[in-house]
């Protein structure tokens, strides 16, 4: 499919606007296995400002049929690189095209999904970034906003959901109402024999759906579901002022889905493993809940004012960020969420500042539409949500609030670009913010800041990134500790490179933390002391902000290979044990469990290092309540560390499991992988578990523990599954590719480095850019941590012939792997 550039965006833009859009969609047989494409007709009204000019339509079908405009055929043969050429146009004009399209399995377009428990199919459209084309002929790019008005033909029995509120004509025939103007890659439509769970608020109709081998779950969960969503409509009404503009809401809960959700306006789509088959942690209700947050502020910031180009993403994506956590924290019962976002959310985007790859928060260059699939990342998403906090510390909560009401009000159902956003705000505060703006919006870099104690003063130090200098004024605070005492607290304004601030403790200071409520987005550095401190103090810190903090600043330094990865493991073995708060507790646990164990640590010091943390892991188990959220997360870490099969062999049979993993099936996969890693498991139990398990996630969990066990056979078998042509859905790849690595003999893997380079980029031409993103990501070898792969991308990156979305997975992959034969440099193995 063509790559729309901004160039070709900006003249089409200029020459026409989009008046309406009729989209007719049959799925008639979307029922049936054998059944792989689907009917669309869709006709544009739309003008041209200059009559005789021509311009192009984006249309990416199996068939083209037949395509009028104004009344005359065009050749349905002349399509060319997905675009059809509208000539000789007319002040006012009129499209038709009819075209067969193909389901997709790979998460864009119009996604068809079997689900195995009861052979029932489910079908969602995911059109973002760039994926309208693949459903019908549109104008595929932000600014070109119209109304929608669509019908749908669907299986007797099956339900269809979209962005406006659907109603059914007939057995089979559904109209949706026609819509606000929307942008192309909002629209959507749900169909399948969704199970459901509907209410009322503030007369806004409500539904939360989801497959039907899932309505048990759905029933028992939806009210805490409803109870978030009726919360953070009643805050966003107070505070924009605005009310909810796009009719009913709909939460759709649908499978094998790329993101964690999409914001199409009326009708929010949700990866539906957000539905928990089994024990769910508080940290994973909040990150739900999160989600919801997230997606409904999107409502306003990307629904009713969407940005001009991707160049200004962050006017989506920043904001709905930083509203979700706020909206939790001012609405909710969830007062944990900043503690939540600095454990998962920072540590994301610190990551992504770390890569080659970083970008810019606003203005990010995006020539093109693949280019700017990229930035979709922990940049635009997390430093932007704390650059907004910086800015409210700048210029005042209510001038932001004023700023972005009026914002909202003067560029509803259009686009806005970065210099309306920040007139807004100088018009409500009264400021010029282009210097402030220059610093945090655009230009790239992370600032480390430090902090020392000295005689009656407290030494501040901010570092800019020498490749991305900048003047970032930093609003934060500073918290000195010793036994669980505070001894130091200071507020600061950091504007220079270095302040000094009069402060006298009230005790000794074993243990500084810098940015300790998490204000400010920047590296935090510890001084030697407190680290040399943490296995002793930071475990009796009574803050879960700042021990977050902390960690965040632990797993950076050992990023940058500025800490011992022994140490760590000692910090961990005294503080982790003993946490409480559930997002600290999780984020570590992958920390450890995943990055350390898995990937950092040299293979002959990883089986000494495993027995610590399963031992910590079951320290911090026997000390949970029964059935607590604690209990789950330390039983997941002590399974996935622990070599006693014994143990392992148990639970998987549903033996001596912790209470609230009883009858968890999820967590029974977790244990078959952990004892396929062990190669303690044949093929005969996994596929007993499978049959047992007849579902979606079923199926993934077999797929990885298969492609987990080290063996030849496993591993070449799981090889040919990832990169042949087999028909894998997104979600099944993402399984072999998550547990490929995992474990095993480096001899073993070695030979598929090479492999890699060659066989995963070519998956661009079966699959789409978003998915094979996540596929090149999960299938990169950086567990085998050797100079040798190191040399591979690069020759593979200079080679080119990359596509964005692979290009930018090995960038980003191969920076990982090079911070870890870093760290392996700077620090010399324990044993051998």
């Amino acid at each position: 499919m063509a790559n729309l550039t901004r160039t070709d965006a900006q003249a089409r833009a200029a020459l026409v606007d989009v008046t309406a859009y009729t989209v007719d969609l049959d799925l008639s047989g979307g029922d049936r296995g054998s059944q792989t494409t689907f009917g669309s007709t869709v006709t544009i009204g739309f003008g041209c400002r200059e009559p005789g000019a021509s311009t192009f339509l984006d249309l990416a079908a199996e068939q083209v049929h037949e395509i009028t405009l104004n009344g005359r055929s065009l050749d349905p043969a002349a399509v060319s690189d997905s675009r059809v050429t509208l000539p000789d146009l007319r002040d006012r004009n009129e499209v038709t095209v009819r075209a067969t399209m193909a389901y997709s399995n790979d998460g864009q377009g119009l996604h068809r999904a079997l689900d195995p428990s009861d052979g029932r199919y489910y079908v969602y459209g995911h059109l973002f970034l760039d994926a309208a084309p693949r459903v019908f002929g549109c104008f595929d790019q932000p600014d070109l906003k119209a109304p929608y008005t669509l019908t749908v033909t669907a299986p007797q029995g099956w339900t269809v959901l979209g962005n406006g509120v659907a109603t059914r004509s007939g057995e089979t025939r559904w109209d949706l109402a026609t819509t606000h103007p929307l942008a192309t890659y909002f629209v959507t439509v749900c169909a399948g024999p969704y199970a459901s769970v509907t209410d009322h608020h503030d007369g806004i109709p409500l539904g939360i759906h989801a497959r039907a081998s899932l309505a048990t779950q759905l029933r028992e969960q939806a009210p805490q579901m409803l109870e978030v969503t009726r919360a953070a409509f009643d805050y966003y009404h107070r505070l924009f002022g605005i009310r909810y503009p796009f009719g009913a809401y709909h939460q759709v809960f649908v499978p094998e889905f790329n993101a964690g959700a999409m914001e199409n306006p009326g009708c929010v789509t949700f990866r539906d493993s957000y539905i928990f088959r089994g024990a769910a942690t508080e940290d994973e209700v909040l990150a739900r809940s999160n989600t919801i947050a997230h997606e409904m502020a999107h409502m306003w910031f990307g629904d009713l004012v969407t940005m001009q180009w991707w160049d200004d993403l962050w006017l989506n994506e920043s904001f709905a960020e930083y509203m979700a956590h706020r909206t939790l924290v001012a609405a909710t019962d969830f007062q944990a969420a900043w503690v939540d976002s600095a454990m998962y959310r920072k540590t994301w985007g610190y990551a992504a500042e770390r890569t080659p790859s970083t970008h810019p928060v606003a203005g990010s260059p995006a020539p093109d539409a693949d280019t700017a699939l990229q930035n979709f990342d922990g940049i635009s998403y997390a430093k932007g949500a704390a650059v907004l906090r910086q800015l409210i510390a700048h210029i005042g909560d209510d001038a932001f609030v004023t700023g972005i009401s009026a914002y909202l009000r003067e560029h509803a159902f259009g686009n806005a670009g970065l210099s309306d956003f920040l007139t807004a705000m100088e018009t409500a505060s009264g400021e010029d913010l282009g210097p402030w703006a220059g610093g945090w919006l655009r230009t790239a870099g992370l600032d480390t800041i430090g902090a020392v104690v000295g005689e009656g003063r407290l030494d501040l130090t901010r570092t800019p990134p020498a490749e991305h200098p900048a003047d970032r004024p930093h609003t934060l605070d500073v918290a000195g500790w010793s036994g669980g005492t505070r001894t130091l607290y200071a507020e600061a304004q950091l504007a220079q490179d270095a302040a000094t601030l009069p402060v006298v403790p009230s005790g000794p200071v074993r243990l500084l933390i810098p940015n300790a409520s998490d204000l400010t987005w920047a590296r935090v550095r510890l001084d030697a002391a407190s680290v040399a401190a943490l296995p002793e103090e930071l475990p009796a810190v009574p803050e879960p902000v700042q021990r977050a903090v902390v960690w965040v600043a632990l797993a950076d330094a050992l990023a940058v290979a500025e800490l011992d990865p022994q140490h760590l493991l000692r910090v961990f073995e005294t503080a982790w044990p003993v946490e409480e708060e559930p997002s600290v507790l999780g984020k570590v646990a992958w920390l450890v469990g995943s990055r350390l164990l898995g990937v950092v640590l040299r293979p002959e010091d990883r089986p000494d290092a495993r027995r610590r943390v399963a031992g910590a892991a079951r320290q911090r188990l026997d000390a949970a309540a029964p059935g607590s959220s604690q209990s789950v997360t330390a039983a997941r870490l002590l399974a996935q560390t622990t070599d006693d099969t014994d143990l392992l062999t148990r639970w998987a049979e549903g033996v001596d499991r912790p209470l609230a993993l009883v009858d968890d099936v999820d967590f029974r996969w977790t244990v078959l992988r952990a004892l396929a890693l062990l190669d303690a498991v044949d093929e005969a139990t996994i596929a007993a578990a499978e049959e047992q398990d007849r579902s979606l996630q079923g199926k993934l969990g077999a797929l990885a523990a298969r492609a987990a066990r080290p063996t030849e056979a496993a591993k070449e078998w799981a090889w040919d599954q990832l990169t042949g042509d087999h028909g894998r859905s997104n979600y099944e790849l993402n399984a072999l590719a998550g547990a490929f690595w995992a474990g095993g003999d480096p001899d073993l893997l070695r030979p598929y480095v090479d492999r890699f380079h060659e066989e995963v980029p070519a998956l661009s031409g079966r699959i789409g850019q978003d998915a094979l993103a996540r596929v090149a990501s999960l299938a990169y070898p950086g567990a085998i941590a050797e100079p040798a792969t190191d040399e591979a991308t690069t020759a593979r990156l200079d080679r080119g012939g990359l596509s964005p979305a692979v290009r930018r997975a090995l960038v980003d992959q191969q920076s990982l792997l090079r911070e870890v034969l870093a760290s392996r440099a700077a620090y010399p193995p324990v044993t051998g």
